[in-house]
């Protein structure tokens, strides 16, 4: 998710390290902050992958700023994660948050619409955060307040959901 989301930003425009910082936040810290024995070791893997390159900028103050770049081949490994997300890209709603963020950058409505053809069949199959002998409880079915809550929260959120990826669907697919 990091990789993805660092290439994906980078895409966008060249940005120096707190800059990137400060967006994957937007995007992830909610969730899952982002600190910086997390980040920094990141960028000097992507660095040393050749994924990005680092240039030196005359700072606002005394010292120079590192504006960190996307390569040619940042760029591809990019849109192979976006063509072709894993499997928990799909399932995990923050990991697929991040793949949305920059879905765009395939240029292909027919790619972008494959993805999100993924994404609809993993909400049709049956899931939920409780079972009972095997079998998925919904919000009906549990007396516990605060578990249904979770449930009706996690259906109104599916049913928005299946409702967007339907219209994007018939938009991209014509």
């Amino acid at each position: 998710m990091l990789k993805l989301a660092i290439l994906g930003f980078l895409h966008d425009q060249p940005l120096h390290g707190y800059e990137l910082r400060r967006h994957l936040a937007a995007l992830t810290g909610h969730v899952r902050p982002i600190s910086d024995g997390t980040l920094y070791p990141a960028i000097k893997r992507l660095e040393s992958d050749g994924l990005l390159v680092r240039e030196t900028e005359p700072g606002s103050a005394a010292a120079p700023r590192h504006t960190l770049h996307l390569t040619p081949a940042g760029r591809d490994a990019l849109l192979h994660h976006l063509r072709e997300p894993e499997q928990l890209d799909i399932s995990d709603e923050n990991r697929w948050f991040t793949v949305l963020a920059f879905l765009r950058h395939l240029d292909h409505p027919a790619e972008q619409a494959a993805v999100l053809r993924r994404r609809l069949a993993f909400l049709h199959e049956p899931a939920s955060f409780f079972y009972e002998d095997g079998r998925p409880l919904r919000a009906e079915d549990v007396a516990d307040p605060f578990r249904s809550g979770i449930l009706r929260i996690a259906r109104a959120t599916t049913e928005a959901e299946l409702a967007w990826l339907t219209d994007t669907l018939a938009t991209l697919e014509g």
